[in-house]
């Protein structure tokens, strides 16, 4: 299963223990192809739903991805406010009333999740607020992984030794947009990847945890340029907490500048 993939699925397990629904589903839209596959079940007793392709504009899920917006009904079978192409299958699930959400990333429809209930009643303004934040924290999670690839593919392959001024300042400056991404990110395995992602920009491992996670992010900002200021907005911290975090960092290195702690740092491979 892809990590994009996993997004839907965990959002769909959440969705269900806030709202209680007994079932939802959800899948992301193929690329260079104007449909969505359902490929993330919760709740379900069949498979019919499972790898079901829907087209833009067809269906619930398809008027959701064509409108970009949500899209419920109180009584799939009978509504006339969309078409019927998936009647047997949603039939097959025993599903009455459903909602559908695009997760839309830079306005761009990615994926759709939906929530149901087996019985014929309007799905009020709680299930749909929750399916909605559902959808958000997928979208927030797509997002983060899209910035953290075009980040390190802005950086290169090539490590800093042996790169021009320009591009080491492009891996440095990755360097520190990629650590100050990661600590808004809840999802720890995600975490981890941009993590990850972050130390194949440095020349090489460091042989021991030399500093602190935030001592790291904040000398990584002052590396690629940054004033504390800069630093602390960049990091949703306070000027002043940087300027602790700076000064323990400088202990730590045994530096008596931030020039001496950035070079310190990447002499210890902590720092591209």
């Amino acid at each position: 299963m892809s990590t994009d993939a996993a997004e839907i699925r965990n959002a769909l397990v959440r969705l269900r223990r806030t709202t209680g629904l007994p079932v939802a589903f959800g899948g992301l839209v193929e690329a260079g192809r104007p449909q969505m596959r359902i490929s993330e079940l919760s709740g379900t007793s069949t498979a019919a739903l499972r790898a079901l392709a829907v087209v833009s504009g067809s269906g619930l899920g398809g008027k959701a991805v064509a409108l970009a917006r949500p899209c419920a009904v109180a009584d799939y079978s009978v509504s006339r406010q969309i078409s019927h192409e998936y009647d047997a299958p949603v039939a097959a699930e025993g599903l009455r009333s459903i909602v559908a959400v695009p997760v839309v990333v830079r306005r761009r429809v990615r994926g759709v999740l939906y929530g149901a209930l087996r019985t014929v009643q309007p799905l009020g303004d709680r299930v749909l607020s929750a399916t909605m934040e559902a959808a958000r924290d997928v979208e927030q999670a797509l997002v983060v992984r899209e910035e953290a690839r075009e980040l390190v593919t802005a950086a290169g392959p090539a490590g800093p030794a042996g790169a021009d001024p320009v591009s080491r300042e492009q891996v440095r400056e990755a360097h520190a947009a990629l650590r100050a991404l990661a600590p808004r990110i809840s999802d720890p395995e995600l975490r981890a990847e941009l993590l990850d992602a972050c130390g194949l920009l440095t020349p090489r491992q460091p042989e021991r945890a030399a500093l602190a996670p935030r001592e790291l992010d904040v000398l990584a900002c002052v590396a690629a340029g940054a004033t504390n200021a800069a630093a602390a907005e960049r990091l949703g911290l306070r000027p002043e907490t940087v300027k602790g975090y700076l000064r323990s960092a400088m202990r730590r290195l045994g530096a008596h500048t931030r020039g001496e702690a950035v070079a310190a740092a990447r002499r210890a491979g902590l720092l591209p």
